[in-house]
This record gives C-alpha cells, structure tokens and sequence, in this order.
C-alpha cells in the first residue's frame, strides 16, 4: 500500500523493497492473508513510515541500495525495539545483528507466512 492513508484493524507489515515488481508481489500476498501492508523503495521511506505508524512487523530485502537490511533493522529497534525485523533475500547476511529472523527467497508461501504470523503473534501485533 502506497497511499498516505495508514491502514488499521489488522496486524501492520512494512515492506521493504527496492524493486517495485517484488514490493508489489509481497504485498498482494500479505494483504490477501490478512495482513494490512506499508511499502517502502527506500530506507529513508522505511524510517518514516516506522516513525508514523504502529508497524506490526519489518518484512525488508538485505541489498537495498546503498544500505543493508542489517543496517536498516539497526535503526528500525532506534525507533521500534521490539517490532521484529525479518529479512527475505537469496542468501543470509554475514550478520544477523538486530535481526530477529531470516527467511529465504524461493521458500514455499504457506510456510512464509506461517513465520510471518508466528512472529506477528510472538510480539503482540
């Protein structure tokens, strides 16, 4: 979702993606599994969105242009410590500092989201 609007009544996910075509993929498939969903291109974007809506959960890819999603979960907890932070990319990052889970791209979507709920329900979301 790119509007300004901040969606509520379901868990919040934020997005982050640099490549449009794979935000726009995530989403649909969280939205259409009953999550609500903020997408972000950029970390600037991310941050601002964390800063004004009650995120449920980071869903965010590790290369994202300039930064990494280790970099980026860094200042997620500045912000947010306790909204977990998932990265989904095709291999796991030399650290997993400020991350609290790793999912790899190409992994079946029921179990996705099997640990995008579970980690949802975990932190209260």
């Amino acid at each position: 979702m790119t509007a300004h609007a901040i969606p509520t009544g379901k868990p919040l996910i934020l997005c982050v993606d640099d490549s449009e075509s794979q935000l726009w993929l995530r989403a649909k498939v969280l939205e259409k599994n009953g999550f609500s969903v903020l997408t972000a291109s950029t970390a600037a974007k991310a941050l601002q969105w964390m800063r004004q809506a009650a995120v449920s959960l980071v869903l965010s890819d590790h290369m994202l242009g300039g930064i990494t999603g280790t970099e980026l979960a860094a200042e997620v907890k500045k912000i947010s410590p306790n909204v977990p932070v998932v990265l989904y990319s095709g291999a796991p990052p030399p650290t997993m500092q400020n991350v609290d889970c790793f999912i790899l791209k190409g992994e079946s979507v029921e179990k996705f989201l099997a640990i995008i709920r579970d980690l949802v329900n975990r932190h209260g979301g």
